[in-house]
Formats: structure tokens, C-alpha cells, sequence
């Protein structure tokens, strides 16, 4: 009796694991803001979730003006590269990019007061319409993604070119926009719904585990820091950063947030795919030449003209989607907010360094990390100066001199500064004179 128990208990749990296995997996996600790089990150995560969870389908819910080409075009080569289905639920607006977007999937639903359309390429901030060659790409690509997808190419292009004329469809001087209905009529639409669990009803998708795809604390974070602006702000810690600590060393603070602030710079656009190596590279050594001119090379010269060229190129470069250097479809609108987040951050991080160090010293939090009280002779204290017999002697820097630092003198430490000059750890000096316990050097020349 026991042994026929067991068996029926093996069985039934070979039913359940059989039928969980069986059991459909539909993976929702959404495009309800602008086609952007935090978009095409969002997606490329949501498809990899998908891959990952073993989705069967995969349903977009789609509210959308559209937003920029370049961005658009990965989103729909991901879409079309993914193996299983991916149906489109435009729950209000599908235009311009995300017609595209929405052409790219196997199938359409549409809500009954939806539209899709209007996909010609304007400029950002004018709203005017994009010069001819975006026009011809985005053709091009609305008809190749219509022609895979067995939609009427021509309609697609219609959508994007208002001189095309299409019979009982189309006229000239107007882009096509279909509202549910006429999505319909032209295969530009399966069927008017009212919600996702009515398409999957409509396929015959029953029983089935439904997973909305969320993005994590952290990728809400990179996706926080991919706008121009804040973009901006970042640059101007970075510089800030740099420059309180040199005027005030061994603080520590300053260092850190200025490190912190490029690691939040580059990270989001190095994940989004917007920032290539080469470009990583070229902001470290534009960084690395300013060092170099400032610390080490005398006067301000080639160096320092270099490093400023590409450390500011290589900001702006990084927050766009170019392809080594190719503009070709790269919105000026998008140009000009990588430019004025980078020299805004960089004109922002002068007037701080100009009219914010001097409040920086007398706030409370600097008084706190830096050693600002004056120990005078009225309140007892007293200093022993160092007397004339240094005057002449010689020695090595001990640390390195940047004007300031420490010497060896007869085999004693002793605070000393230059003149201006740098002088380099070991090289031979000659005291000057003293101030206080301070010794004024020169360098020995060979």
C-alpha cells in the first residue's frame, strides 16, 4: 500500500513539473518615453531578461513621440535579431521612432483610440524637418523593416516622405499616420484591443506565467546619470574636485568626490555603449597631459594645448552615439546638448574655482578637515626660527618641491619651499634663506 502511495506521489509531482515546464512565459515590457540611449539600454536589458527567464513571448507596450534615429535603429536590430515572438500593444501613440519600433515586431495590436505614423525625421528643439539624407535613411530603413515583417513597404515609406503618393491611401504633402482602423484596413495592424491579456486570448495563449520586466536600483541609477545635464553637473564636480584638492593637499574629500564624479560620468555612457575605449582613452591622456604641463613641463605650451583639446573633445564625444568620428546621423540637437553640458560643466567648475574657494575656506565642514586656527604668541605659543648659520648649506629635496616640501640637510628633515620653481626628489639644493622654520632653496645647477 505504502509503495502504491509513493508511486502515485512520484506521479503526480511528474504532472507538475511537466505542466510548469509546459506553462507558457510571457515577458511585458514598455516604450512610454523618448527613444533615447537610456531607451536602447532599457531594451537591450529587457531582451536579455527574456532570454534568460525563457520567455516564449514577449509583448511591448508601446506610448511613444519617437525620439533619436540612431537609437532606434539598434532597438529594432535587437528586436529582429530575437528569436522568439514579439508583439507590439500601441496603447496610444506610436510615431515616428516608434512606428519604426513598432514595424520591427511580428505582430500589432493597436487600443481603439491609437494612431501610428508621422516616422519623418525632424531636428530637436526647432521641430523642423530633418535634412534629406536623415529622410532617406529612415525610408530605407522603414521599408526594409516593413518589407521583413511582410508589411507594404511603400506604406512605410509614406510614413516618413510626404511626396510619395499611394492610391485611396495617400495623397501628396502629408506623411501617412493610421489611426487603428486604417492600420487595419492595411495590414499595418492584427486587431484593435483593449488590453494584453485580450492579445494573448486572441493567440490562444492560456494559462500562462506573466513576468513585467522592471529595471533594477541600479540600472535606474545609470540610467539617472545618461542625461546632458546632469552630465554637466559631473564635470563640474570633476574639475572642482581637482583644484580644491591642490589648493589644499591631503584633505582627501575634494579627491573623492572628483574620482566619484567620473566614475558616475563614464560608467553610464561606457554601459549604454555610447562611450568607446578609444575615447576612455583619449579623456585619461588629455587629463595626464594637463597634469603633465601643470606639475612637471615649465610655462604652458603644447602640451597643455593638447590636453585641453581632448579632454574636452573626448566629454562631448563620449555622450554621443557616433561611429568613430561619423556625424553623418547624429542629430545636431544631440551635438549641441553634448557641447553645452561639457563647456557648461567646464565654465561651471571656473566660477567655482573663482568666487567658491574663498567661502570654501571659511565654511564651517573646511574648517573641519583642514588645520585653520593661528597659533599666536598672544595666546603663548612661541617659535624658535632657525638661525643664519643655514644660510648656504646644502642638501637634496626629500620629497618633491611643488613649490613647497621637505629637504635633507646634514642628515636632518626640514620644511622648505622654492622660489617657483619644481625641484625633483634627490636633486641637490642650496638654502637661500630662512622664514621661520621654513627654508627658502634653489636648485643646485649640475
Amino acid at each position: 500500500m505504502r509503495r502504491i502511495s509513493v508511486a502515485i506521489f512520484l506521479l503526480m509531482t511528474s504532472i507538475s513539473v511537466y505542466c510548469q515546464k509546459v506553462k507558457p512565459v510571457v515577458m511585458v515590457m514598455e516604450i512610454k518615453a523618448e527613444i533615447d540611449a537610456r531607451m536602447t539600454r532599457y531594451v537591450t536589458l529587457a531582451l536579455e531578461n527574456a532570454k534568460k527567464i525563457e520567455a516564449d513571448y514577449v509583448i511591448i507596450e508601446m506610448d511613444t513621440y519617437g525620439g533619436v534615429l540612431t537609437d532606434a535603429k539598434d532597438i529594432v536590430d535587437k528586436i529582429m535579431a530575437f528569436k522568439k515572438p514579439i508583439w507590439v500593444f500601441v496603447n496610444s501613440d506610436a510615431a515616428s521612432a516608434g512606428a519604426l519600433i513598432s514595424i520591427a515586431c511580428d505582430s500589432i495590436y493597436m487600443s481603439p483610440a491609437a494612431s501610428i505614423g508621422a516616422a519623418t525625421v525632424v531636428e530637436g528643439g526647432t521641430g523642423n524637418a530633418a535634412p534629406d539624407k536623415y529622410q532617406s535613411y529612415m525610408r530605407s530603413i522603414m521599408r526594409a523593416t516593413a518589407e521583413e515583417n511582410g508589411r507594404n513597404p511603400r506604406i512605410a515609406e509614406g510614413m516618413v516622405d510626404e511626396k510619395i503618393v499611394i492610391d485611396s491611401i495617400k495623397q501628396a504633402g502629408k506623411v501617412i499616420t493610421f489611426t487603428t482602423a486604417e492600420a487595419i484596413a492595411n495590414n499595418y495592424c492584427e486587431a484593435k484591443v483593449e488590453s494584453i491579456e485580450e492579445i494573448l486570448k486572441r493567440n490562444n495563449v492560456m494559462n500562462y506565467q506573466r513576468i513585467d520586466f522592471e529595471l533594477s536600483n541600479v540600472e535606474k541609477i545609470v540610467a539617472f546619470f545618461l542625461n546632458p545635464f546632469i552630465s554637466g553637473v559631473l564635470i563640474l564636480i570633476i574639475i572642482g574636485g581637482i583644484y580644491f584638492e591642490l589648493q589644499a593637499p591631503g584633505i582627501g574629500f575634494p579627491a573623492l568626490a572628483a574620482v566619484v564624479a567620473l566614475v558616475l560620468y563614464l560608467v553610464p555612457y561606457y554601459l549604454s555603449g555610447l562611450a568607446a575605449y578609444w575615447e576612455i582613452i583619449a579623456l585619461f591622456l588629455g587629463i595626464g597631459l594637463l597634469m603633465a604641463e601643470i606639475f612637471i613641463i615649465p610655462g604652458f605650451g603644447v602640451a597643455g594645448v593638447a590636453g585641453i583639446v581632448l579632454t574636452v573633445s573626448s566629454l562631448v564625444l563620449i555622450m554621443l552615439n557616433n561611429d568613430n568620428f561619423n556625424f553623418e546621423y547624429v542629430p545636431l540637437h544631440n551635438l549641441l546638448m553634448a557641447s553645452l553640458a561639457t563647456l557648461g560643466g567646464l565654465s561651471g567648475g571656473v566660477l567655482l574655482l573663482l568666487f567658491g574657494s574663498a567661502k570654501l575656506s571659511n565654511s564651517k565642514a573646511f574648517r573641519r578637515m583642514a588645520l585653520t586656527d593661528t597659533q599666536s604668541s598672544s595666546k603663548g605659543y612661541s617659535v624658535n626660527t632657525q638661525e643664519n648659520s643655514f644660510l648656504g648649506k646644502r642638501g637634496i629635496a626629500h620629497t618633491i618641491l611643488r613649490p613647497s616640501g621637505k629637504v635633507e640637510i646634514e642628515h636632518q628633515i626640514y620644511d622648505a619651499f622654492t622660489q617657483g620653481d619644481f625641484i625633483e626628489k634627490g636633486e641637490a639644493i642650496e638654502v637661500i634663506s630662512t622664514e621661520g622654520v621654513t627654508l627658502k632653496v634653489k636648485r643646485i645647477q649640475a
